[in-house]
């Protein structure tokens, strides 16, 4: 994938964010900011790191959100056999910081 079609998909992943009392939403401009400056792993580094641990799964909903200057990935996942986690990912650096099935 070329540098600029992964910050494409950073930037439709973060399209998808949303805030909370405890997050901080990021828009568009910044994840393309974060991203040049290599703050953020590139977003299809990201979905390697998913297809190592559950191959063959479908990525179902993206958020980005710094919760107080980390930034993380909050996605969930269908596996193949038809279960859905829930799964956290340092945005910095891809460590799985939470994987759990959704209830």
């Amino acid at each position: 994938m070329t540098d600029r079609r992964a910050i494409a998909a950073l930037a439709a992943a973060a399209l998808l964010v949303c805030g909370s009392v405890v997050a901080r939403g990021i828009d568009h401009d910044e994840v393309l900011e974060l991203r040049r400056s290599g703050t953020l792993l590139a977003f299809e580094n990201v979905v390697a790191l998913i297809s190592e641990r559950y191959p063959d799964s479908q990525i179902l909903d993206v958020e980005l959100e710094d919760e107080n200057g980390t930034y993380l990935y909050e996605i969930e996942i269908l596996t193949t056999d038809n279960r859905v986690r829930e799964l956290e990912i340092d945005a910095r650096n891809g460590t799985f910081l939470e994987d759990e099935l959704d209830d």
